[in-house]
């Protein structure tokens, strides 16, 4: 046999285990919305580090949670991105997903517009208060007005979107909103009103992961490794090459993020979540972030009737991958 021939059966040989290679890689459909904290996993696709483990993942934004709910129940999704108490939601005997990573806190990112002579929450009361009912501002607020001894009956609740309670707040239509970035920034630059309060005064009370349905998890554990391995890589990789990383993730993620700049303005806003974060936040099932903040997702969700079935640690958290091999 002549070493051209040789040549082009090792050419051949290459090709089809990389064809072989490709046509096993693993597969993850991810829904989530329009947000800052979510851009590492737009940077790990695009740098390939999921990829070098295996792992193709298909990230689609989606901005309604019941919308990209809907999709997870239905296997068009194996799984999404949102807040810890959003999903508590949505959890059943008969709907199983667990979450496997955290992603990140909001770190000032949310907050409550109000205008000038409003001190506290307390200068509401009787007020109308633009919110998005049944969402994490919902629940952040509630959190708020607990501490400060309220509860919403001390107050006019109207429901619409954050950026509609944002747009309202700033026409002088509502003497208060519960909104997030960049309507928090846009107010304080034009003086607007001001911001009295921001998530970076309520620590690990706003937390994105990343969850994904029991069957998957169970069908595929190489993959939820190879995702949470590219996802820590990606965060480190935010550490040492910010502009680089801020570039690649404001493509990613789009629309009012498009630009690196702006995407870098609202990072200030977050604390994106590395492994030792991970670790530290989801503690143990006795004790931790994680069990505390479910502990008043079932309180206040419950109190609004929100929740399908009362939920404990283990019915929501898997940390089998947070220290992936």
């Amino acid at each position: 046999m002549s070493i051209k021939t040789l040549l082009t059966l090792a050419t051949g040989a290459v090709a089809a285990v990389a064809m072989a290679a490709t046509a096993n890689a693993g597969t993850m459909r991810l829904g989530m919305t329009t947000w800052v904290g979510y851009g590492p996993m737009f940077l790990a696709r695009d740098k390939g580090f999921f990829k070098e483990n295996g792992l193709d993942v298909d990230l689609r934004i989606i901005e309604d949670a019941s919308i990209y709910m809907a999709a997870v129940a239905s296997g068009e999704l194996d799984g999404n991105a949102s807040t810890l108490d959003e999903i508590m939601k949505y959890r059943s005997p008969e709907f199983c997903f667990k979450a496997v990573t955290a992603l990140d806190d909001s770190h000032g990112g949310d907050g409550v517009l109000v205008h000038e002579g409003v001190n506290s929450l307390k200068d509401l009361k009787g007020q109308q208060v633009g919110m998005n009912e049944g969402s994490v501002s919902q629940f952040w607020f509630n959190i708020l007005l607990t501490r400060e001894g309220m509860t919403e009956k001390d107050v006019q609740i109207t429901n619409m979107t954050a950026d509609d309670a944002a747009a309202a707040f700033i026409a002088g239509q509502i003497p208060a909103a519960v909104t997030w970035e960049p309507h928090l920034s846009l107010v304080r630059e034009k003086k607007q009103g001001k911001v009295l309060i921001d998530s970076s005064q309520t620590p690990g009370l706003i937390v994105d992961v990343v969850d994904l349905t029991c069957d998957y998890i169970k069908n595929n554990p190489k993959d939820v490794e190879a995702f949470n391995k590219g996802l820590f890589k990606a965060v480190e990789f935010i550490k040492t090459n910010p502009d680089e990383a801020y570039a690649i993730m404001a493509k990613g993620v789009g629309g009012y993020l498009e630009k690196p700049e702006d995407f870098a303005q609202a990072a200030k806003g977050v604390n994106f979540y590395d492994q030792a974060r991970n670790v530290e936040f989801f503690g143990t099932p006795e004790k931790g972030e994680a069990l505390d903040l479910m502990t008043m997702g079932n309180k206040i969700w419950g109190g609004f009737q929100k929740m399908k079935m009362d939920i404990g640690y283990n019915d929501l958290i898997d940390t089998s991958f947070i220290n992936p091999k």
